[in-house]
């Protein structure tokens, strides 16, 4: 059993999927969104909501920084239940010589217009006193911002459907490409152009991805107000995120409006339940708690892990597949999936209407990595 034809048709609603189906509906095409799940299940459920400015690279800041510009033009149709805050980071240095970092760090956004304050131990300790003596300073960067991920991906799939796009949940798709999504119920969804916005899963639909699966661990506590004011994360985590092949742990935590707090993060490769990990979950704390020790004493309510689709060179995949003009990526996105949905959407819809994008899309396009390309 087929469907009529639609001008596109989007695998996968998280909130990449999600804002593909919004810009989509956007400038008129006819969207169909196809997932097994709910709307923002997945690694949107489980991310931390952090809307950051990143400096890996060139095109990691250009991506990171472009769609926090769109997150902040968007800011005032977010419902309530989004929590969007535009809190900012606090990049906290252990010592002097991450205090050179720290330097690095805002010279590189003050050339590129980020707003960003040095701060010294006294400065640091008046705007975060639960944090441990002995640090030696940080970076504020004052525009960065936190919402809560599965209701932000809610907002952008209802708006979507109000501009006509079509939502089909509950089913599996078994194969994708030329034209065609088809589902484990026998149904066949059609469209000139398909997206695969499945995340870590998207290999098993479209071979040749050069994709890894990516376990990380959350933890949220009870309410303690006021202990959190901002997004913290230890410039220790970049080392954190750079391992490409062991486990490893970071301190980075979240105030949540609710007064909440979010603590992570941990990433292994090779772990492919979704158990919670204890021994892992165990470092994660710890080190949390190296620079936070208030977090002893508190209560944790939930413990949950994800899955983010990680590449090699920490940038995304987005736009067409090699021999298949049908098929176009949106995936790879790592930790970074929240904060770079808006600006992915807007530059995956430019490549197919053939519109100017505000970025280069060259850094991003599946071909610099997909191999041998089969499908699934």
């Amino acid at each position: 059993m087929s469907t009529p034809l639609c001008d596109v048709v989007v695998v996968g609603a998280g909130i990449v999927g999600a804002a593909c189906a919004d810009e989509f509906a956007r400038r008129g095409m006819r969207a169909a969104v196809v997932d097994r799940d709910l709307v923002g299940g997945g690694a949107t459920a489980a991310g931390m909501g952090h809307i950051v400015v990143m400096d890996d690279s060139e095109a990691q800041f250009a991506l990171t920084r472009y769609s926090q510009k769109l997150w902040q033009a968007l800011r005032t149709e977010l419902p309530a239940e989004v929590e969007y805050d535009q809190s900012g980071t606090i990049w906290v240095a252990a010592d002097q010589e991450e205090m050179v970092e720290v330097g690095r760090k805002h010279d590189f956004y003050a050339q590129r217009g980020v707003p960003t304050i040095v701060l010294d131990e006294p400065a640091l300790h008046g705007l975060e006193p639960s944090l441990r003596d002995g640090l030696a300073g940080g970076l504020q960067v004052v525009e960065d911002a936190v919402l809560y991920p599965p209701c932000a991906a809610r907002f952008l799939m209802e708006r979507a459907q109000k501009s006509g796009a079509q939502l089909r949940l509950g089913a599996s798709v078994t194969e994708i490409g030329h034209g065609r999504v088809q589902l484990s119920n026998g149904v066949e969804v059609q469209g000139a152009v398909i997206v695969n916005a499945t995340g870590a899963w998207a290999p098993e639909l479209t071979g040749g991805i050069e994709i890894r699966k990516r376990k990380g661990h959350l933890v949220i506590t009870d309410r303690y107000p006021g202990f959190v004011r901002h997004q913290l994360v230890e410039l220790g985590y970049l080392k954190s995120a750079h391992a490409v092949d062991s486990d490893s742990v970071a301190f980075n935590v979240q105030p949540r409006r609710t007064g909440q707090i979010l603590i992570g993060s941990s990433r292994q490769y090779g772990a492919e339940h979704k158990e919670v990990d204890q021994q892992i979950l165990g470092w994660m704390l710890r080190r949390a708690q190296q620079y936070l020790p208030g977090l002893g004493a508190m209560s944790a309510v939930r413990t949950w892990t994800g899955f983010r689709a990680a590449t090699s060179d920490k940038l995304p995949l987005i736009g067409p597949c090699p021999k298949d003009t049908s098929l176009f990526l949106a995936t790879g996105h790592e930790g970074l999936g929240i904060t770079t949905s808006l600006a992915t959407a807007r530059i995956l819809v430019d490549q197919i209407t053939g519109a100017k994008s505000e970025i280069p899309i060259e850094p991003y396009l599946p071909s610099r990595s997909v191999k041998e390309f089969v499908h699934a």
